[in-house]
């Protein structure tokens, strides 16, 4: 018999709250019997690192708190989980998870915001760096991020200070579509300076946590919080980052998930982008635009146009032309015959090309001789 859609989420609530996520041993257990008895039996105490908070039952008052602000609860058995973006987690073996117990999938998600998560996975890039960040990085997270929205990407990262901020508020600029995770309960805005932005990324984004609502960030949730921006996201994009620094830890992430990371070069006396300097000595991907990072999470075949190039009056030169052209002197003029040699033509070979090259205005005639016309910058 199928669980009341309540009592399931009443479970699912009970147990976000009750051991600090991801919990392997709530996750084993939900596997095992479903939400309602998994919640039954770890307030019967048969999960020993639930036993501080397992009689501490505030799941109706976190769903009355989340549907108050138009929130709701995304759970593995609903359409909205992005079971694709989270299958990277089960490609983590007994050593990973040795390393990074917490390199699980989330239990659930509470959610604020129009856009749909499963839509939103499909086609997103990760912008993240250092809070403390430099005009350069500015610009150019503004850049990549404006460039996306063009694009159809949504962007994700973490709301903080900084590239994080600066990501989100372009997005949002250019109407895009962008999600912030978060490292604490859905109801308390961080950093608080950012209460503002979040409303509005709330209001055509989405704001997400794996925390209930009333839990305060913590640095060890924000290093657990960078998985998830990892996870999310086709491709991680760090600006600017510390050799130290929470963006770095999220390249890590998204390295351990399969993602593929990408970093922006900076200067080289930069101390903000000694870390994306680390990256690209390693398997970092340089990225300088954003059809480049569409590339990689765009769909297949959607290809960057190339670069483009100065364009000067000698590009559309044939062969002949160029040979013709190079052949003249940079000051003074030169016979047919002195042409001729410099250019290893015959002389009837040069008259086509030298009147060519009059026509286009690159060379001039003096006295039965030629020169070059010096172009004005």
């Amino acid at each position: 018999m199928s669980a009341d859609p309540d009592e399931a989420s009443l479970a699912w609530a009970y147990l976000s709250r009750v051991v600090e996520p991801p919990s392997a041993a709530v996750a084993e257990l939900v596997a095992e019997c479903g939400p309602v008895e998994a919640a039954a039996r770890v307030k019967g105490g048969v999960v020993s690192r639930a036993e501080a908070r397992r009689a501490v039952d505030e799941a109706a008052r976190d769903l009355d708190v989340l549907r108050n602000r138009g929130g709701r609860l995304i759970t593995p058995d609903e359409d909205e989980w992005p079971h694709l973006a989270f299958a990277g987690f089960n490609g983590f073996t007994a050593g990973d998870l040795k390393k990074k117990p917490e390199g699980r999938a989330p239990l659930v998600l509470w959610a604020l915001g129009p856009a749909h998560l499963d839509e939103v996975t499909m086609r997103s890039a990760a912008i993240v760096g250092t809070r403390a960040c430099t005009p350069y990085g500015e610009h150019v997270a503004a850049d990549l991020a404006a460039g996306l929205v063009e694009r159809d990407v949504a962007v994700i990262s973490g709301g903080a200070y900084g590239i994080d901020g600066v990501a989100h508020r372009a997005t949002l600029s250019g109407d895009g579509v962008t999600v912030a995770v978060l490292a604490g309960g859905i109801d308390i805005p961080y950093p608080s300076g950012h209460s503002a932005l979040l409303h509005r990324i709330a209001a055509s984004g989405l704001l997400i946590t794996e925390y209930p609502p009333g839990v305060r960030p913590a640095r060890h949730r924000f290093l657990t919080r960078n998985r998830l921006v990892a996870a999310l996201s086709g491709a991680t994009v760090v600006v600017e980052a510390g050799l130290r620094s929470g963006a770095a830890n999220t390249a890590a992430w998204a390295k351990m998930l399969g993602r593929v990371v990408c970093a922006v070069p900076g200067p080289v006396t930069s101390a903000a982008s000694a870390g994306t300097h680390e990256l690209l000595r390693g398997e970092a991907i340089l990225v300088t635009r954003a059809a480049e990072i569409v590339e990689i999470v765009g769909r297949a075949g959607e290809l960057a146009d190339g670069p483009a190039h100065p364009v000067t009056p000698l590009d559309g030169l044939g062969e002949a032309e160029s040979l013709v052209y190079e052949a003249l002197p940079g000051r003074g003029v030169r016979t047919v015959e002195q042409i001729a040699i410099a250019s290893g033509l015959v002389p009837e070979q040069v008259l086509a090309p030298l009147a060519m090259l009059e026509i286009a205005g690159l060379v001039r005639r003096e006295d039965g001789c030629w020169g070059i016309v010096r172009q004005v910058t």
